[in-house]
């Protein structure tokens, strides 16, 4: 099967590319993004695309085309909506060249972001499948999303910190971002046998963390309404952290706990740099309740004290941004 794959960003192509041709689907990429703005974004992403295809053989049909003119035209009263026009645009110029060029197939790596508007773009392709005869090949490729931008941050090559348009790239940086819902997937991490995901089974964590000496009344207390996750080494569990949303803005640390035989390993710092990443586009600041001897360890990570003592607990604060 011949696939034409629109392209976002080549960090979005990385597990998107890799997950098809391991189903031995040959895969063309297809660059059509008038919604990337300033001119500098747009070419900082087109550059760093066209590097990232020499480097893994593939083929990418280029549509160079700038349009932030006709991009903003086209939205400006629609400003709260404008997702619907832009994925409509990008898909429908992919579907057509698919089209007319002999190819079986279409999808597009937009479907790999957890900050996109997945079943928007879903159904637009589907609609569009329908519309010009042409197979759209869906994947879920979420849950491969933090792979990727790990894989591709080893070709040092430039990443994107904002959606792409002028309209994004300014909500990213007055701190107006969106919420965006991270429950049904699992951060993976899968550099030197490490793996960073999301535990649904709360049986599980008890009983991995009450060598602790900590009470179960007191690890229910830790995990109800909380997001728990855990870092997996060589296929076993060393280091988990549990979560509490505190407020909109504010995600509290509740519990981090590594093994014994993994302590002073650097597995902590490892686990502390996932949650950051994960959620910081949800999240303005992260606090921690600590007793003295935790505080060292913290400081170093960016914490700072914050006014509020309780349970004989001191609070600090990290910001997230």
């Amino acid at each position: 099967m011949r696939l034409l794959l629109h392209i976002c960003c080549a960090p979005c192509s990385v597990m998107c590319i890799k997950t098809l041709r391991e189903e031995n689907i040959l895969v063309d990429g297809f660059w059509y993004n008038p919604n990337i703005h300033p001119y500098t974004e747009y070419q900082n992403r087109l550059n760093a695309l066209k590097e990232y295809s020499k480097m893994i053989d593939l083929n990418v049909i280029y549509e160079d085309y700038y349009g932030l003119k006709e991009f903003t035209k086209n939205v400006i009263d629609i400003l709260d909506n404008r997702c619907s026009y832009c994925y409509l645009n990008r898909l429908e110029k992919t579907v057509l060249y698919a089209k007319e060029n002999g190819y079986d197939a279409f999808s597009t790596t937009l479907l790999i972001s957890p900050y996109q508007n997945h079943d928007l773009i879903k159904k637009i392709c589907e609609q569009l499948s329908i519309k010009h005869n042409i197979k759209f090949i869906y994947k879920d490729f979420r849950k491969y999303y933090f792979i990727g931008k790990d894989i591709f941050k080893d070709t040092k090559l430039y990443m994107q910190k904002y959606c792409g348009c002028i309209f994004s790239e300014e909500e990213r940086y007055l701190g107006e971002n969106k919420k965006y819902d991270f429950s049904n997937i699992s951060f993976i991490r899968n550099n030197n046998n490490f793996e960073f995901k999301k535990i649904e089974n709360n049986e599980n964590i008890i009983n991995k963390i009450l060598d602790e000496n900590i009470s179960k009344e007191e690890i229910y207390n830790l995990i109800n309404n909380s997001l728990i996750y855990g870092l997996k080494k060589d296929g076993k569990f060393i280091s988990y952290v549990i979560l509490l949303p505190f407020s909109k803005d504010i995600l509290e640390l509740k519990y981090l706990f590594t093994k014994k035989e993994y302590r002073n390993k650097g597995y902590a710092n490892k686990i502390l740099k996932i949650i950051y990443g994960n959620y910081k586009q949800n999240y303005q600041k992260m606090i921690i309740g600590l007793k003295e001897d935790q505080i060292p360890f913290f400081i170093k990570q960016g914490f700072n004290e914050f006014y509020e003592r309780k349970n004989d607990l001191i609070y600090y604060v990290k910001n997230l941004k």
